[in-house]
């Protein structure tokens, strides 16, 4: 039978010392959530430039595809909606974490 804490055997004459984790993985480095964040708004934000940018061109005659514009603008709108989603869920979390006591 393993001893995963080290304490069978242990004398008690000393400090228990810690073991090495063997089974811990490195840990890898990925973007962190405001890096995400920023990005994320980047996105929104590059899509609804561009929405805008396909409906003053379709009102000035410069495009001709409506359905291009509906697109793009639905895009735009699909992806704030996600971003306010993701806004409102971090508020939430936020005041649940202003309820906590210490």
């Amino acid at each position: 039978m393993s001893d995963p804490i080290g304490l069978v055997g242990a004398s008690g004459s000393g400090p228990i010392k810690p073991r090495p984790n063997v089974h811990s993985t490195p840990h890898q480095q990925g973007p962190n959530f405001k890096e995400a964040l920023l990005k994320s708004l980047e996105e929104v934000n590059a899509a609804q430039q561009d929405a805008d940018r396909a409906v003053e061109d379709l009102v000035t005659g410069k495009r001709q595809d409506v359905e291009g514009v509906v697109l793009a603008t639905e895009k735009a709108d699909m992806a704030f909606q996600m971003l306010q989603s993701v806004r409102n869920k971090v508020m939430g979390a936020y005041e649940e974490i202003k309820q906590i006591r210490v």
